[in-house]
C-alpha cells in the first residue's frame, strides 16, 4: 500500500471514532473531558474496488475556522528611524549635574554642528546600533562617535587618536587593529566598531559602572584603578563623579549625557535631527584581488572621497585584495560595482609594493622606480631631506610583470625612515666628566656644530650616557667650506 493511502486509512479510521456533529471549543470556555476510549482503535478496512482520490483531482476547499476560534494576531510596529529604536535601548543610569546641563546649553546653541555630526553620523550608524545589540549592551554606546570624532573616521587628534572611536596605536595593536605602511584599521569602520565594543565591554567588566568604563575609555583604565585607590585609602567613595581626574574627562561623560538628552528630547531642545533610516547603509563587499582606489570608486559610480568615506584605512592609493576582506559600498552603488567589475577589461591595478634593497635617498630611490622625487614621497607619504632604510617597503607604479602584492608583505609592511644627517652622522656616547669643548675637539669639530647638530641650547646641558650626533670627517668638512663660501659670498654682496 502506498503511502497516501495508508495516510488516507488512518485519517478515516480517526474520524469513525468522533460523534456524528462535533463543534470545536469555543476559545476562553473550559473544555469537557473526553469520553472514555479503548487504549487501541482498529483501523477500519478499505474495500478493494473504493477509489483513492489523489491531489489534484479537483479545486481544495480552504479550511474555514469558526471566527472564535482564532488567535488574534498583534501586528508588530517596527521603529520609523534609528532615533526610535535607539531610545527604546537606552539602559545606562542618568547623570543629572550642572555639567551636564551645561554641555545641553552648548549643544543647544550649535544646531549647524549637530546637523553635520548626524549627516555623518547616517551612514554608519545602523551598522552601529546592530552591533551594540547583538552584544546586549545599551544602545547609547552608539553615541559615543559623537563625543570622539563627531562620526568623522578619519579624525586625528593631537595625541595620535585616530579614527571614528579614537584609537590610540597602543591601544589598536591590543585589540588587534594592523596598523602599517599601507591601512590604518583605527579608520576602518567595521575593525574599529568591533575592537572599541570588546574594549568597552572589557572595561565595564572591570569597574561594573558604565560612567566609570567611559571615564577609563577617555583616560586609561589604569589612572580610573589609581583614583580609586587613592580615595579607598582616605575612606572616600570610589563612583565616577567622586574620583579626581583630569578636566578633559570630568566633562566626558557630561558631554555623552546631553548628546544622549538630546536624542532622546530633541524638541526639549529646539533640535531638529535628521532622519536616518533604520535599515543599512552599506554592503560589503568581498575582495581577493588588487584594486586602485580611485578604480574602486569608478566602478562604484562614487568619487574618491565618497568612496573613502567608507573606506577609509587605506593609507595608500591601493587596496591589496590579501588582507582586504571586504569593500564597503552605499547599499544601490554596491549593485553597480558588482556589475561594472565583471565587464570591466583593463588593469584594475596601476600601483604594486617594491622593497627598499638598500639605505636610499628619496631622489636615489625614486630613479630606480621610475618616478619623480615629489610623486614618491607624496605617494608614501615621506618627509623631504629623509634616507629610506632598507627593508622599507614603498608603494610604486606597476610593471607588467608584476603580480599582486603577497599577504606577508600586505600585512607586515613598513617603511622606516631616519633624517638624511644620520646617515652621514655617527653616535658618540658621552663619558663621565667630559665636556662639549673636548668631543669637539676629539673629533675635529666645533662646538657651535655640536649644539646645532644635536639641538642643544648650552653647552653645560651634557650628561654621562647621553649620545650625541657627530657629523663624520668628509662632512664636518663640506660645512666648513660651505660656511666659508657662504661667508665669501655676504661680503660681495656688502661691497
Amino acid at each position: 500500500m502506498n503511502r497516501l493511502a495508508i495516510c488516507l486509512t488512518l485519517a478515516l479510521a480517526g474520524c469513525a471514532t468522533l460523534p456524528p456533529s462535533v463543534t470545536g471549543p469555543v476559545s476562553g470556555a473550559p473544555t469537557p473531558a473526553p469520553a472514555e476510549q479503548p487504549a487501541v482503535v482498529a483501523a477500519q478496512t478499505v474495500p478493494a474496488d473504493t477509489p483513492i482520490p489523489v491531489l489534484g483531482d479537483g479545486p481544495l476547499k480552504p479550511i474555514e475556522a469558526s471566527p472564535a476560534s482564532l488567535t488574534p494576531v498583534t501586528p508588530v510596529a517596527l521603529p520609523n528611524d534609528i532615533w526610535e529604536r535607539m531610545r527604546s535601548g537606552f539602559a545606562m543610569p542618568d547623570l543629572d549635574n550642572n555639567l551636564v546641563r551645561e554641555r545641553e546649553r552648548w549643544y543647544a546653541r550649535q544646531p549647524d554642528y549637530i546637523e553635520r555630526m548626524t549627516d555623518r553620523a547616517n551612514r554608519y550608524l545602523y551598522y552601529i546600533v546592530e552591533e551594540v545589540q547583538a552584544r546586549k549592551m545599551p544602545l547609547e554606546l552608539a553615541l559615543l562617535p559623537f563625543i570622539e570624532s563627531a562620526f568623522n573616521p578619519e579624525a586625528l587628534s593631537r595625541a595620535k587618536a585616530s579614527g571614528m572611536w579614537q584609537f590610540m596605536p597602543k591601544t589598536g595593536k591590543n585589540f588587534d587593529l594592523t596598523q602599517n605602511a599601507f591601512r590604518d584599521d583605527r579608520l576602518d569602520v567595521m575593525a574599529s566598531t568591533r575592537a572599541a565594543l570588546d574594549y568597552l565591554q572589557k572595561l565595564y567588566n572591570q569597574f561594573g559602572d558604565w560612567h566609570l568604563a567611559l571615564a577609563a575609555y577617555n583616560w586609561g583604565e589604569g589612572n580610573v584603578s589609581r583614583a580609586q585607590a587613592y580615595n579607598r585609602k582616605r575612606g572616600k567613595g570610589t563612583g565616577y563623579e567622586d574620583l579626581r581626574m583630569p578636566n578633559e574627562t570630568r566633562h566626558y561623560v557630561p558631554k555623552f549625557q546631553a548628546i544622549k538628552n538630546i536624542i532622546a528630547h530633541p524638541d526639549r531642545f529646539g533640535i531638529q535631527l535628521r532622519v536616518i533610516k533604520n535599515h543599512p547603509y552599506f554592503q560589503t563587499i568581498p575582495l581577493d584581488f588588487d584594486i586602485d582606489v580611485a578604480k574602486a570608486a569608478e566602478l562604484a559610480s562614487l568619487t574618491v572621497e565618497e568612496f573613502r568615506q567608507l573606506n577609509p584605512s587605506a593609507k595608500r592609493p591601493l587596496l591589496m585584495g590579501a588582507v582586504t576582506d571586504n569593500l564597503l559600498l552605499p547599499w544601490d552603488n554596491a549593485e553597480i560595482f558588482q556589475k561594472n567589475i565583471k565587464t570591466h577589461a583593463s588593469p584594475l591595478a596601476t600601483w604594486t609594493v617594491w622593497i627598499a634593497p638598500k639605505n636610499l635617498r628619496t631622489a636615489d630611490a625614486a630613479k630606480l622606480v621610475h618616478m619623480s622625487e615629489a610623486q614618491l614621497r607624496e605617494v608614501n607619504d615621506i618627509p623631504k631631506n629623509t634616507v629610506i632604510r632598507k627593508g622599507s617597503a614603498l608603494v610604486v607604479p606597476r610593471t607588467q610583470q608584476s603580480a599582486d602584492v603577497s599577504e606577508r608583505i600586505a600585512e607586515t609592511g613598513q617603511i622606516n625612515l631616519m633624517p638624511e644627517y644620520n646617515a652621514s652622522h655617527r653616535v658618540v656616547v658621552v663619558q663621565r666628566g667630559e665636556t662639549l669643548g673636548a668631543i669637539a675637539r676629539r673629533h675635529r669639530v666645533s662646538v657651535k656644530q655640536l649644539l646645532q647638530w644635536n639641538h642643544l641650547k648650552d653647552a653645560r646641558s651634557l650628561r654621562a650616557g647621553q649620545k650625541l650626533l657627530v657629523a663624520n670627517p668628509g662632512v664636518a668638512v663640506a660645512s666648513k667650506k660651505q660656511a666659508a663660501k657662504n661667508t665669501n659670498k655676504k661680503r660681495s654682496n656688502q661691497r
